[in-house]
């Protein structure tokens, strides 16, 4: 399985904390990945349910979500309800290496998909016409982006490349800016985890059992 954290990690912490959030994300990603199918689309469903009384996302207009990796809580069942209501989906597609950020380009059942460099579909960009279909962080509505560990404080730790940070770190500013979403699976969960200065704060952290609001 391949890693994000070999790629361009964020600057690095004091040894102490980098060791510490390296071995919970190890173990928070076994969890994951230990779960049956069945418990995963049961996980699923109970988060789409959660996902669809949050007013930001019965609002939005301009969603990006993902397409689940490594034992990733699946957000896809949501889609067909967001498109009925009129919503356009957006996935993060990985900028050329020496950028490291993400771009948002519209999906839908035509999309021609590629494999990334860590082996996860997303959005052909190669082409002119599907790069025009990007649309700038700033201007989308909502971000579901997944987690590998929250806390009751709203407190996460992502794969540790840092590509929503660095995609998302305008949002600590004055401007338009998304709401942003964490979801992960219940047992992602624990009681306080080690924050980093260049994590983004999130609006809310939804799981298959509860909505944290930071």
């Amino acid at each position: 399985m391949k890693d994000f954290t070999a790629f361009d990690a964020p600057p690095a912490p004091p040894s102490a904390l980098a060791t510490e959030r390296q071995t919970l994300r190890r173990e928070l990603r076994r969890r994951r990945r230990a779960l049956t199918a069945k418990a995963r689309q049961q996980a699923a469903e109970a988060l789409c349910r959660r996902l669809r009384t949050l007013p930001e996302v019965r609002r939005a207009r301009r969603l990006a979500l993902y397409l689940p990796n490594d034992g990733e809580i699946d957000p896809t069942p949501l889609m067909s309800w967001l498109r009925r209501r009129g919503c356009r989906l957006y996935l993060p597609v990985l900028c050329p290496l020496a950028e490291n950020r993400l771009w948002f380009v519209h999906y839908h059942a035509g999309t021609p998909m590629v494999k990334n460099r860590f082996g996860i579909p997303e959005p052909d960009t190669r082409h002119g016409a599907h790069r025009a279909r990007r649309l700038p962080a700033w201007a989308l509505d909502l971000v579901l982006m997944p987690l590998v560990g929250f806390d009751p404080r709203g407190e996460r730790l992502g794969m540790g490349g840092g590509f929503y940070d660095r995609s998302f770190a305008f949002t600590r500013g004055p401007g338009p800016r998304p709401r942003l979403v964490g979801v992960a699976h219940d047992c992602q969960r624990v009681e306080a985890l080690p924050s980093a200065s260049w994590d983004v704060p999130l609006d809310a952290i939804v799981s298959d059992r509860e909505v944290i609001r930071p």
